[in-house]
Parts: structure tokens; sequence; C-alpha cells
């Protein structure tokens, strides 16, 4: 990897239990109701994953290999356009920490590697904060939110 590198971590409490929380992360049909996306592995380490979109096209969107998973609390994959899956500097690293906190769920995702300035690692800070409301919103009311809508013009 080349220039340097940042981490981005977000920490959210979740009304519910490690198993749901890992299931909403590794099962596609779980995933696309608060992501957009599938996330789609037998999710054994050194498995290829894949963020598919879920939508008529299903366009690969996101490329990795599963690097350590320990249900229900722990997955760390490697992450990278699929545009760029083939340059090996492209990837970053995404860890799920999954822990029982009393009646709930303390989530925190880290993202590192990520080049600094890079797209990705603006996407990342604007994307995971979306993502992980969504994936709070799903498992505490049973509706996601749109993680693709867009601020309204001032």
């Amino acid at each position: 990897m080349t220039g340097e590198t940042i981490s981005f971590v977000y920490v959210t409490y979740i009304l519910s239990t490690p198993q749901k929380v890992f299931e909403a992360i590794t099962r596609p049909d779980v995933a696309r109701r608060y992501w957009g996306h599938e996330n789609v592995s037998d999710w054994q380490p050194g498995s290829k994953w894949e963020h598919v979109r879920a939508n008529d096209e299903r366009t690969v969107e996101l490329v990795g290999k599963v690097i350590e998973v320990s249900p229900p609390s722990r997955l760390v994959m490697s992450w990278a356009n699929a545009s760029q899956a083939d340059d090996p500097s492209s990837y970053s690293r995404v860890t799920f920490d999954i822990v029982e906190y009393d009646d709930m769920v303390r989530l925190t995702v880290t993202h590192d590697d990520l080049v600094a300035g890079s797209g990705m690692a603006n996407g990342v800070s604007k994307g995971w904060p979306a993502v992980l409301s969504s994936l709070k919103s799903l498992l505490e009311t049973g509706r996601g939110l749109d993680v693709f809508a867009k601020p309204k013009a001032a």
C-alpha cells in the first residue's frame, strides 16, 4: 500500500442479539433489507465475498476475501471496488466486532488500510453511518432506512 493510510471506526448499540447482528451482515436476504445490497459468500476463511446490488441488474460493486470469521462475534474481510479488484493496493479491511452488552449488542465496525483522501475513504465516512443506522433500525423496528437518500437542498 502506498501513501498514508487511515482508519474509520463506527460504534453503535443495537437492541438485538449477537447472532441476529451477525446474520444481518452475512445473510443476503437480511442485508438487502437495510443495505440495498447482498453480501454473498460461504463465509469461510479465505473464501471470496461479493457485495451485490439488490436490484434487477445484480451489479457486483465490492469484492474481497474473508480473512477471519468467528460467529457471532467477529468477521474480518478485505474490501475493494470491483473495478479495482486486480490492484492489490486498492484493498482495505473491514472488521465487525459484535459484543453482547446487557440486553443489547455493541457493534464496532473498523474500516482500516484506507488510502487517505481516496474515493474509498470518502465514501466509507459517509456510507458506514447510513448503513449501520439502517441495520439498527431494521433489527429494532423491522424496517431499514433508505441508505440511498440524499440531503434535501437548502
